[in-house]
């Protein structure tokens, strides 16, 4: 706990620093860029886990920087460092992203190198659930699909024109947090195609603000996991309609992690998730997720909530997720009535 807080100090002494009248800060970078993302909340659980039934949480913690080049301003370093409440009741840092951009290497096509973006999460968190701050993405999710995560050691061509745009990527396979096994195991390829029937490709979407439809066919096949030395192999279809009033969006996907039988990975799912907007300010929101897997253990999940926006840089959401019985080792149906501060600066 010491050393992230050293390490926090340390990150917004330098951001303070950088602001501050008179003070020189040297790079060989032509222009640095600092931001930060904080989910601050309070959980209530029902029926509590370990004597563990109200809490507060520090949920994540991100902060960046995007280093861009003197002799070409959209190319750059990314690194992003994140904090995580580790299962000991620690909280850890560790590196989230940190990668190099290149733009227009290809016709529309930038690249990532490094610790990069995985194909998928990034652009469904940016599209249609908005709302990292109380749950991952139905792939990334524990009690959804859990198939994926967001970041990987790998390579990521990323391509953009108006009614098109792709992802395509080969990866480690282990994700940003999970052990790499010294090249024993096999690589992991990935893919985002998205038709943006709108043409909104090129550009940098606001929900309340911008009008989009976009439909998605993504997956990726890892050879030879870590967990079994077989291929896992998942893909699904995407859609998603957004205009300043609403949004609603659908996901189906099929997965085969092969050599394993009645394994929790393998099945089909789908989600649905929804974004009603009143006011400018008002949001109501709910989303359902289920995974029908082949050892039987069927999961399902609910979200409904309600969100506030109550500055450029703060939003507070107030919400109940309830996992059914069959999505826990134990067997339990839980309700988390959780209430968020999302801040960006």
């Amino acid at each position: 706990m010491k050393k992230v807080l050293l390490s926090t100090l340390a990150m917004s002494v330098l951001a303070s620093a950088i602001v501050a009248d008179g003070v020189t800060v040297k790079s060989k970078a032509g222009t640095l860029k600092f931001n930060g993302t904080h989910y601050i909340g309070f959980v209530h659980k029902s029926p509590d886990v370990g004597n563990d039934d109200d809490y507060f949480e520090t949920r994540r913690n991100y902060f960046q920087v995007k280093a861009y080049m003197k002799d070409n301003t959209k190319d750059y370093l990314r690194i992003t460092m994140d904090t995580h409440n580790g299962s000991d009741g620690e909280v850890n840092v560790r590196l989230k992203y940190a990668y190099l951009y290149l733009d227009n290497v290809l016709l529309n096509t930038g690249v990532e190198m490094g610790q990069v973006h995985r194909p998928w999460i990034d652009f469904e968190e940016h599209h249609g659930w908005l709302y990292r701050s109380i749950a991952k993405t139905f792939v990334e999710e524990h009690s959804g699909a859990h198939f994926t995560n967001s970041a990987d050691k790998g390579i990521n061509f990323k391509t953009k024109t108006d009614n098109f745009t792709s992802e395509i990527g080969v990866f480690n396979g282990e994700g940003y947090h999970g052990k790499d096994n010294d090249g024993e195991n096999g690589l992991s390829y990935e893919w985002r195609l998205t038709s943006n029937l709108l043409g909104t490709g090129k550009k940098h979407v606001h929900a309340t603000h911008d009008s989009y439809a976009d439909f998605s066919f993504l997956g990726q096949y890892n050879t030879k996991t870590l967990k079994n030395d077989e291929d896992f192999v998942w893909y699904g279809l995407h859609a998603v309609y957004n205009q300043p009033e609403f949004l609603v969006a659908a996901m189906y996907v099929t997965a085969d992690e092969q050599g394993t039988a009645n394994n929790s990975k393998t099945g089909t799912g789908y989600t649905f998730n929804g974004e009603y907007r009143p006011t400018h300010d008002w949001a109501l929101i709910g989303r359902y997720d289920a995974f029908e897997a082949d050892d039987g253990a069927d999961r399902e999940e609910y979200i409904a909530g309600a969100a506030y926006t109550y500055s450029k840089n703060v939003k507070f959401i107030g919400n109940i997720f309830h996992i059914d019985k069959d999505s826990n080792k134990n067997d339990q149906a839980t309700d988390k009535f959780m209430l968020t501060a999302e801040v960006k600066w």
